[in-house]
């Protein structure tokens, strides 16, 4: 793992875990200090974060976690619907019998998560398993970010209301129509389903 990608990741996991606060400061000589590394590590590192949505470069005030606020949420959850159902469009004619396999296990993963950890590993492998076919990596990368943000909104609800196991029926009803070829009920489906995580995490936002 190179240097940028193991300060990214560290930062990333604070963010997503709600260690870091929403607009807290990241210092490039505190970071750098902490990871002895030079600038150039970190200042690269931030740049990739903020592709990912998990940080924010405000002028005169430096680099801050992003919000978590209602205007954060719908924007989230607006380019996922809009990008994650593009994706869905190009995979789903290219999904094999071993490709639905695959977001099946995921399913089972998360209807037998036992903490919201187990969970949400589980619900961003479902989510990428279902895009993963698509040949767009520039749209899969963007994605990928856009996951992990909603990952720190799912964190941020478990701290707020809490969680408890459950079977995820959105998840199990996308499923159903991929198997049956019925590509664009999957897509309303999808749509559907990251709507609700947008209406569901505004009030905590």
């Amino acid at each position: 793992m190179t240097t940028v990608a193991r300060i990214a990741d560290s930062i990333a996991e604070r963010i997503i875990s709600g260690a870091l606060e929403p607009g807290a400061p990241l210092r490039q000589d505190h970071v750098a200090r902490e990871f002895k590394s030079s600038h150039v590590p970190v200042r690269e590192a931030f740049r990739q974060l903020q592709a990912q949505h998990l940080v924010v470069a405000v002028p005169r005030r430096g680099v801050r976690v992003a919000p978590l606020d209602t205007r954060s949420v719908k924007e989230i959850a607006e380019m996922r619907a809009a990008l994650e159902v593009v994706a869905l469009r190009h995979s789903g004619p290219r999904l094999t019998t071993g490709h639905l396999t695959q977001i099946e296990l995921a399913l089972i993963e998360g209807d037998n998560a036992k903490t919201v950890e187990e969970f949400e590993m589980a619900n961003r492998a479902f989510h990428q398993a279902l895009v993963a076919p698509c040949g767009m990596p520039r749209l899969l990368a963007s994605l990928d970010g856009l996951q992990l943000a909603n990952s720190r909104l799912v964190f941020a609800m478990a701290r707020s209301v809490g969680w408890r196991p459950r079977s995820n029926q959105d998840h199990r009803l996308i499923l159903q129509a991929l198997r049956t070829r019925n590509l664009d009920q999957a897509c309303n489906l999808l749509t559907r389903h990251i709507q609700t995580i947008e209406r569901l995490a505004l009030p905590a936002s």
